[in-house]
């Protein structure tokens, strides 16, 4: 499966906590080889809050909401729209998934685990440093823009 539609999302996103690698043509085409293609509903989710494992998803097509469930609340953290990363801080760290993920509408991600990371950082040490500091970025502004919204980072 192509992963065209996805590489055109992600390079016409236009946030600040855009996912930005620098990669050619053939680093795209490598990266896809080591990702996995999924389709979900709208309600579906995609990240359960608290859970273990260890996807980032990147966001083909659709929108994904991002919330913390709060006993009878959800507190909104982001509505995501194609071409956003989601799930990025599991590549790094080994604490619960920290919010929950709900497809709004149909969506269509493509999977990175932890695993095939590690499988393409070792067989392709440049396109793994690249695409660490292409998450490590998006971490950066998400965090800052938490900051800045008076959300503790704890």
């Amino acid at each position: 499966m192509s992963i065209e539609a996805l590489v055109a999302a992600i390079q016409s996103l236009n946030a600040p906590d855009g996912f930005r690698p620098r990669f050619d043509a053939r680093q795209w085409t490598v990266l896809g080889s080591y990702l996995q293609h999924h389709k979900l509903r709208a309600g579906d989710l995609l990240i359960r809050h608290r859970d273990l494992d260890r996807n980032m998803y990147l966001l083909e097509s659709g929108t994904l909401q991002v919330y913390v469930p709060d006993d009878t609340v959800r507190r909104p953290v982001a509505i995501l729209r194609a071409g956003a990363v989601v799930g990025e801080p599991s590549m790094f760290g080994e604490t619960p998934r920290m919010a929950q993920v709900e497809a709004m509408s149909a969506i269509e991600v493509w999977a990175l685990t932890r695993p095939r990371f590690e499988e393409l950082a070792a067989r392709h040490t440049d396109l793994g440093i690249e695409l660490l500091r292409a998450i490590g970025s998006v971490m950066s502004e998400r965090m800052r823009a938490n900051l800045e919204r008076g959300h503790p980072m704890a």
